[in-house]
C-alpha cells in the first residue's frame, strides 16, 4: 500500500519465490476472464461504424447523450435512482465523480465532509487533496450513525450498499435518519453505490439517491461490475450541482472517452449488461462461499465480517498479530493480500484485519491461497514469542 497522511506505510515486501507467481487475493476487483470480449467488440464496432464524422471530435462534457439516456432508464429500473439524461455525468470511474464533486462543493463555501471509518483509503485521501477536510465518523454493523454526524460538516460520504472494507450495510432506520439529517441540515450526502449489484442472500436493496433526489449526489461505475479498464462512471446530481459538476469536467480532461461511451451505452440498450450481471452473480457468490469455506478449515481463529454482497471479505485477526507482518509473510509465500488498517482514519488504533478479494481469483486458488496464508498467520504468531502480544503488531509499524 501507499503511504498516507496519516504516516502509515506498510514495509516494502519482497517478491516471492522464482516460478511462483502470486495468487492475488486482493480486495474489491472483478475476474477479468468474465469480461464479454465478444458482446463488447461487437458493440464497439457497431458504435464506432455508425458515428458520424462530424462527431469526431470533443465529446459532450456530460457525456454522450446515448450513455445517459441508457443510464437513467437502467438506474431508475434497477436501482431506484431518480434522475434524467440531463443531470447525469459521465466520468471517468468513482474517485474522479467524488473529486469533482468535492471540488464544487468547495467552490460553495463547503469545508469539511464526513467519511465513514473505516472506509477505503483513497476515497479519503481524493477528499483532502480537494482541499476538503475528511471528517471519520464510525461504523458499525448497522452502518454509519447519523446522530454521530457533527453539525459542521456540509457533506458526508457513504457507501449504504457495502461498506469498504468491514461489508457493512446501511440499515433501513439509519437511511431515513441520514435524509432526514441531510434536509435539516442542508448537507449533501454523497452516495458511494459500490457493490449494489452484488447481493447474494436477498434482492439488492435500492439507492438511498431515491429517497431525497435534491440532497444526493449518487455515484457509481463499471470498475466492479464490469471491468476498471473501462475506466467509466456516472454521476446523478441535483439540478444545482449539475452546472458544476460539468464545469469541473471541462477543466480537468475535456470529458471522457466517447467511443468507450457509445459501446457501453449498446451494451446496457440490448440487454447485455443485465445478461452479463446475471452470469457473473453465481460465480461470484460461490467463490465468496469458498473464501468462507476456507477461512474456516484453514484459519478458525480468524473471523469474517459483513454482508453477503461484494468481491471480498473483512477478516479480523487474532489480537497481538501484526497485518503488516502477516501480508510480508504471505507475500514471500506467493500470496498477495490487502492490509486492513490504511483504511482507518487512524491506522496505529485500527484492529488486525486483512481485506480478501475473492473476485478476480478462482476457487482452487483460492482454498490454496488461504492454505498457504494459514501457513504465514502461524509464522507470524510464532515470530516473537517472547513479546507480549497485545504489542506485537506495532513492531513493523514504528520501525
Amino acid at each position: 500500500m501507499n503511504p498516507n497522511r496519516h504516516g502509515y506505510q506498510p514495509p516494502r515486501r519482497p517478491g516471492p519465490a522464482e516460478g511462483s507467481p502470486p495468487i492475488r487475493l486482493f480486495g474489491g476487483l472483478p475476474d477479468p476472464a468474465l469480461f464479454p470480449r465478444a458482446r463488447w467488440l461487437q458493440h464497439y464496432r457497431a458504435a464506432l461504424a455508425q458515428l458520424p464524422d462530424p462527431d469526431l471530435t470533443y465529446p459532450d462534457m456530460r457525456g454522450a447523450p446515448s450513455l445517459r439516456a441508457a443510464l437513467a432508464a437502467y438506474l431508475g429500473r434497477v436501482r431506484g435512482v431518480a434522475t434524467t439524461a440531463e443531470r447525469l455525468l459521465i466520468c471517468s470511474g468513482f474517485t474522479q465523480g467524488l473529486t469533482l464533486t468535492c471540488r464544487a462543493l468547495r467552490r460553495r463555501g463547503a469545508r469539511q465532509v464526513a467519511v465513514e471509518d473505516p472506509c477505503f483509503g483513497h476515497h479519503r485521501e481524493a477528499i483532502a487533496l480537494t482541499g476538503l477536510k475528511p471528517v471519520p465518523v464510525p461504523v458499525d454493523p448497522l452502518g454509519l450513525d447519523p446522530a454521530q454526524l457533527p453539525a459542521d460538516v456540509q457533506a458526508v460520504l457513504v457507501a449504504p450498499a457495502h461498506s469498504y472494507p468491514t461489508g457493512y450495510t446501511l440499515g433501513a432506520a439509519r437511511r431515513h435518519a441520514l435524509i432526514a439529517w441531510a434536509r435539516r441540515t442542508g448537507a449533501v450526502v454523497i452516495e458511494d453505490d459500490y457493490d449494489a449489484e452484488f447481493r447474494y442472500d436477498r434482492q439488492p436493496i435500492g439507492a438511498i439517491q431515491g429517497l431525497a433526489p435534491q440532497q444526493v449526489v449518487y455515484i457509481g461505475c463499471a470498475s466492479k461490475t464490469v471491468t476498471p479498464a473501462l475506466r467509466l462512471g456516472w454521476v446523478a446530481a441535483p439540478g444545482d450541482l449539475a452546472d458544476a459538476l460539468e464545469q469541473e469536467k471541462l477543466y480537468d480532461d475535456m470529458g471522457s472517452a466517447l467511443l468507450d461511451q457509445l459501446a457501453f451505452a449498446r451494451f446496457i440498450d440490448r440487454g447485455d449488461f443485465t445478461r452479463y450481471l446475471r452470469r457473473v452473480r453465481p460465480v461470484y457468490r460461490s467463490r465468496r462461499d469458498a473464501t468462507i469455506q476456507a477461512l474456516a478449515k484453514h484459519m478458525p481463529e480468524t473471523r469474517w465480517v459483513g454482508e453477503a454482497a461484494g468481491l471480498h471479505l473483512h477478516v479480523m485477526l487474532p489480537d497481538g498479530v501484526s497485518e503488516l507482518e502477516l501480508g510480508a509473510a504471505a507475500y514471500q509465500r506467493g500470496i498477495l493480500v490487502e492490509d486492513g488498517a490504511w483504511h482507518w482514519a487512524h491506522p496505529r488504533q485500527a484492529p488486525p484485519s486483512v481485506v480478501l478479494g475473492y473476485g478476480s481469483t478462482s476457487e482452487p486458488a483460492i482454498w490454496r491461497g488461504i492454505e498457504i496464508l494459514a501457513d504465514a498467520l502461524h509464522a507470524t504468531r510464532q515470530l516473537r514469542p517472547d513479546i507480549d502480544p497485545g504489542s506485537r503488531r506495532h513492531l513493523v509499524e514504528d520501525a
